[in-house]
């Protein structure tokens, strides 16, 4: 980071101590906390953002990726309490959206703080079978490199053509992604009370992989309000849609830090 603060978990692009609610940004498969940077831009200091960085990417790269999704969350539960002494929401893109809800109902079970707002972006429901759409007869995490690298282009168009051009740098960054896709595709859901903050979905309508029918199904999580957005772009229309989206995520959650304060 070239400005503000990264620890070891968290990169804080703008620190402000004054901020009325943190907001935790969860990364994609393969993501980093570096997606979520520019996002300072677009929301006001009242809220700081928190992007989380997982052991095997960037600062991060020669730290053990997560393969399994409780252990994951056992340690982001422990490992986040401390920043977790304001108001604070969880916002998770694709794998991302389903760790922030992981841990949500963590953090519920084991009576710690929990999040006023949980915003779950291009992820099917949780309880949905088969995860995103299409899912493969042999699982992306099974694959040799090489029909990895492969499925990934042509079902995410996720690896920038620089990094394929570079085998030595994708050889770094592949451990990582399967790692990553061993964590999603041998999830499994256990049926639990909604949950009691509000829920805020948000889409790609040109998103091939998960429906806006998939995501519109975590209305069944949340006991409180749901809404859901859907925005022009693909499974990655966060990027090209920034603008829209944070706009939507500001006005969410404006209206949450109101009923707090």
């Amino acid at each position: 980071m070239t400005i503000g603060t990264m620890t070891q978990w968290l990169a804080i692009p703008r620190p402000n101590p004054r901020a009325r609610l943190r907001l935790f940004c969860f990364p994609y498969a393969g993501g980093t906390a570096v997606t979520y940077r520019a996002w300072m831009n677009d929301l006001p200091a009242d809220i700081e953002i928190c992007a989380i960085q997982l052991p095997g990417r960037e600062s991060r790269l020669r730290e053990a990726p997560f393969e399994r999704m409780t252990d994951l969350i056992t340690t982001l539960g422990e490992v986040l309490k401390p920043s977790m002494s304001v108001p604070f929401a969880f916002f998770g893109h694709s794998m991302g959206a389903l760790v922030a809800f992981e841990l949500a109902r963590y953090l519920r079970r084991h009576q710690q703080a929990a999040p006023l707002h949980l915003m779950v972006s291009a992820r099917p429901a949780p309880h949905l079978a088969g995860g995103e759409n299409n899912h493969p007869a042999v699982p992306l995490y099974q694959l040799p490199d090489a029909e990895l690298t492969k499925a990934l282009v042509n079902r995410y168009n996720a690896i920038p053509q620089a990094i394929l051009n570079e085998p030595e740098l994708l050889s770094l960054l592949l451990p990582t992604i399967r790692a990553d896709f061993t964590l999603l595709e041998t999830y499994e859901f256990a049926n639990e009370p909604p949950l009691e903050c509000p829920i805020s979905a948000f889409g790609g309508l040109g998103d091939t992989l998960v429906s806006e029918h998939d995501i519109a199904a975590w209305r069944e999580h949340t006991d409180s309000n749901f809404k859901l957005r859907m925005f022009e772009g693909d499974h990655f229309y966060l990027r090209p849609a920034q603008t829209a989206l944070l706009q939507a995520v500001c006005q969410d959650l404006m209206r949450t830090i109101i009923h707090v304060y």
